[in-house]
């Protein structure tokens, strides 16, 4: 049966749909929104702002964390900034070239109604965040400070140091505890979400499982907001947290958008053996001083990946810097994909630095020589040797950029003052999500998805700094509002009764699940099925995408999973603390997922953004949009392991933007 997507988006001019919006829907009166109960799952920036603001409008707000602490969500290992339309800078900025980067960026497949609301309340994030006593960075005179991210020609970008996430979700925490300090907030650490509850085709509470003892629970309220963070891990090597929430809401019945849209981020430290579990992102506000380049020689490559030669032996004029020379209005700043793709053909061309050649430079050895210069002539120091001007400019990028390199240097053992770090692209985020209307609720009524956990703004690709940004403006200045147009309908319904029988489905679901992983009692462990699944992933539905190779991958997965259930090995019982049977769930949705994303990848004929379909793309090795046949939102139904799962389409209208092929030339 179809399913009809209806987004919801209000009538007007693009620029006062929020405006009016907001003037004109439903609302819940203060009396009744203390009858209501809430769930949230996640306490990132998402979930943590929109639980704190949900608690001090009134409602009753129960939130879910499977960490010790809210603090701990991974929201916090962002590092290069947020952005925000408030040109400090007074270089051109403004909501509507915010609006208009981020649908470039997004290689023109995100809702235009969205991404315009997202650059408007950007603004307001930033003194939310400042009246909470963020340590954003200053100018000599007291004024915020702001610099540049890749894919956008202005300075937007407020940051605190390279610990931006840290600071903000610090923030959003504080909220948070007050609410909790207050009663309004129910907080429950170290439980995770197992199953969504559906009363009626709405959605009622959730099913989970407290981590520390094993004990499955239910939770009842009005309604449930998914506050999880994205998929990234389906690729085992990653830079995100390991979790799969929302894939137990696509179960169901919520959709699943865009799924094969992956950001790849081009500035992490490249793999060093076949048993690392993780990766380390270098921020990408590095890519503001730092210069990107690879031998010019193929011999010189060779030579450093031997160790024969550093990049100390390779002299200027034999130095590729390929984003400058390939992208000359943007340089080292076009956006993650195509910085991404860019290192990607620099290294299949065998001109990669690493001991595997899969890396390439990133030298800041101009950025302080140049700094130096300007810091001997403002101390009126002259004829300053070069021992004083690289002095002083490390001092400068020591000051900027510290704890990124003091991180980098602890990881590598290497000096990223005297030596350039060595970089490669790595999965660091997911565009596609729940599919969610204007008011960022999915199709099944009742359940609202945030963040990273729906698609709604980034289409194809995320521009730096704004995933922090629709974090906070989800949690802090949209579903506080939308929230109420589902809720104004249920002022007469009473407490959810957890004792009802979709609840007590729902938990017998979730312990057969549990139980049957630990009773397969193979040989093999969860974590080589994971990194088997990752490869699988990277190889075929990562970097670059062909539809020989995809429909080579679908096979493997599936047969991958057929495996997992008759050879994998959990330890314990369910009813204990059980780390290995927490990761065994997961890994089993992202079996499930990644085929869903494989069928994604194989559906869209065309090269968009993080999604590059090697047959399609232009001479000069660029993305190669079909606007007329894909420019939709594809949500993806779960069906069933045999027939796969079902595909229905959002059509993208695009009446303020034109669409054209994306240049950063």
């Amino acid at each position: 049966m179809s399913i009809k997507l209806n987004s919801n988006i209000p009538s007007g001019p693009l620029a006062d749909k929020w405006t009016q919006y907001r003037s004109t829907m439903n609302l819940v009166a203060p009396n009744n929104k203390r009858r209501i109960e809430v769930i949230v799952v996640g306490t990132g920036l998402a979930g943590a702002s929109a639980a704190s603001t949900l608690g001090e409008l009134g409602y009753n707000v129960k939130c879910f964390t499977f960490h010790d602490s809210p603090r701990r969500a991974h929201s916090i290992a962002a590092q290069g900034g947020i952005n925000a339309a408030k040109n400090y800078q007074n270089d051109g900025d403004s909501v509507y070239r915010l609006f208009y980067d981020t649908i470039k960026g997004g290689d023109y497949r995100s809702r235009e109604s969205n991404v315009y609301r997202l650059a408007e309340v950007s603004r307001n994030i930033i003194d939310q965040a400042v009246a909470q006593g963020v340590p954003f960075a200053r100018e000599y005179g007291g004024l915020l400070a702001n610099r540049s991210f890749g894919g956008v020609q202005v300075s937007r970008t407020f940051y605190a140091r390279g610990q931006t996430g840290q600071q903000l979700l610090i923030g959003a925490y504080q909220s948070l505890s007050r609410q909790i300090s207050l009663g309004n907030v129910q907080m429950y650490n170290r439980h995770e979400m197992l199953d969504l509850v559906k009363v009626d085709g709405k959605a009622r509470g959730i099913i989970t499982r407290n981590l520390l003892t094993g004990e499955i629970e239910r939770h009842a309220a009005h309604c449930v907001v998914l506050a999880t963070g994205g998929y990234g891990n389906v690729y085992y090597l990653s830079t995100n947290a390991m979790q799969s929430a929302a894939w137990r809401a696509v179960r169901r019945g919520a959709l699943m958008a865009n799924p094969c849209y992956c950001q790849i981020h081009p500035t992490c430290i490249p793999v060093s053996g076949d048993y690392q579990s993780k990766l380390t992102l270098m921020s990408e506000s590095l890519r503001n001083d730092g210069r990107v380049w690879v031998p010019a020689k193929q011999e010189d490559a060779k030579a450093i990946r031997e160790g024969k030669k550093t990049a100390l032996d390779i002299p200027e004029g034999d130095r590729d810097y390929y984003l400058e020379r390939r992208y000359p209005a943007f340089g080292n700043l076009v956006p993650r994909d195509v910085a991404s793709r860019a290192a990607k053909v620099a290294c299949d061309e065998g001109l990669g630095v690493a001991p595997t050649g899969l890396a390439v430079f990133l030298d800041f050895a101009a950025a302080i020589e140049r700094y130096g210069k300007s810091e001997a002539i403002s101390s009126g120091i002259k004829n300053p040797s070069k021992e004083k001007i690289t002095e002083l400019g490390t001092a400068v990028v020591e000051a900027k950029y510290g704890n990124l390199f003091e991180m980098y240097e602890k990881i590598t053992g290497e000096n990223p003052y005297k030596t350039p770090m060595k970089i490669y692209p790595a999965i660091h985020y997911t565009m596609g999500g729940l599919w969610v209307d204007y008011n960022l609720e999915t199709n099944v009524p009742g359940l609202f998805a945030l963040g990273e956990a729906n698609f709604s703004d980034h289409g194809a690709n995320r521009l730096g700094a704004s995933a922090l940004m629709q974090g906070l403006a989800d949690g802090y200045f949209v579903i506080p509002y939308t929230i109420g147009q589902f809720l104004s309908g249920e002022i007469r319904t009473p407490n959810i009764d957890p004792n009802s029988p979709e609840f007590a489905e729902a938990e017998n679901a979730v312990k057969e699940r549990l139980n049957k992983l630990v009773s397969v009692k193979g040989d093999q462990s969860v974590e080589s099925f994971h990194r088997r699944l990752g490869k699988i992933m990277w190889d075929y539905c990562g970097m670059s995408r062909n539809a020989d190779g995809l429909k080579s991958a679908l096979k493997m997965v599936r047969e991958l999973r057929e495996e997992y259930y008759k050879d994998v090995f959990v330890p314990g019982t369910a009813d204990e603390f059980n780390p290995e049977l927490e990761k065994a769930t997961r890994v089993a949705d992202f079996m499930e997922l990644g085929e869903t994303m494989i069928m994604d990848a194989l559906n869209r004929n065309e090269s968009c953004g993080g999604h590059f379909r090697e047959e399609y793309q232009t001479e000069g090795g660029e993305a190669k949009r079909d606007d007329e046949n894909y420019a939709y939102v594809a949500a993806w139904e779960y069906n069933s392991w045999e027939e796969g799962p079902i595909m229905h389409k959002e059509e993208l209208v695009f009446e303020n933007v034109e669409l054209k092929t994306r240049s950063y030339k």
